[in-house]
């Protein structure tokens, strides 16, 4: 089975790898290229991604692209509300695998501050992508429960979060798993994104995806909210 034998909406474009290996060397050469363009149209370039495991590989490749990395912004689509320090921490994840080097030279928007609580760390969180340009590029990644970012089924303010026309860009959002406290884009920034892709690898994946494609409640399965045009998907088994 491969992604591009599933029914998938009109304009989602799909491209299938044979190993992890090869699909963060084929997503980082689209990324940079996106990226580049963004930087000669406009001058500035902002990619957004997110955090966990799977995207380590996808970093360092990324790392090794030849760009202006001085004219990019990075930030993230959502992060876990510890410190950076911290080894569940995505912006700590970040500066180890792509943050480094060349990449260095980017400017990179935290959504982790000190605060006294989440509610608090969110709304300073949401004051600071005030300033990020119009995102470029998005790279988001799927759970086996239809999550993405941090845009958890059951979550307490789920239903803000998928607004479509939310003011909010930064919400505070609990996850099942620990840690649970986590920050998240809300859906209305992130489907602003010019080039929005999901990234996601093995069979469990393709089995949500199918599920997600086959029903339209987003508070259930969340990624319904990004299946549609214009967005990329890569897959590896």
């Amino acid at each position: 089975m491969a992604i591009s034998e599933l029914e998938l909406p009109s304009g989602v474009r799909a491209h299938d790898f044979v190993s992890p290996p090869l699909l963060a060397e084929g997503l980082s050469t689209q990324v940079a290229e996106q990226l580049r363009d963004a930087i000669e149209a406009r001058g500035v370039a902002t990619l957004v991604v997110s955090g966990g495991r799977s995207p380590v590989t996808f970093f360092q490749c990324l790392a090794r692209q030849p760009l202006d990395w001085s004219k990019v912004v990075i930030t993230l689509a959502d992060e876990r509300w510890v410190p950076e320090e911290h080894v569940d921490s995505n912006a700590g994840l970040l500066k180890r695998y792509l943050l480094v080097g060349a990449v260095a030279k980017a400017k990179f928007i935290s959504l982790y501050c000190s605060a006294t609580s989440q509610e608090e760390a969110a709304e300073q969180a949401d004051a600071a992508l005030a300033e990020l340009p119009a995102i470029d590029v998005l790279v988001l990644g799927m759970g086996d429960d239809g999550h993405t970012a941090s845009l958890f089924p059951a979550s307490p303010n789920l239903t803000e979060a998928l607004a479509a026309d939310s003011s909010r860009r930064c919400l505070p959002m609990m996850a099942p798993s620990v840690p649970h406290q986590r920050l998240s884009m809300s859906r209305a920034l992130l489907a602003s994104a010019r080039s929005p892709i999901l990234s996601i690898q093995g069979r469990s994946k393709l089995d949500t995806l199918r599920a997600a494609l086959a029903g339209d409640d987003l508070a259930e399965m969340p990624i319904r909210a990004f299946l549609q045009t214009p967005l990329t998907i890569y897959w590896c088994p």
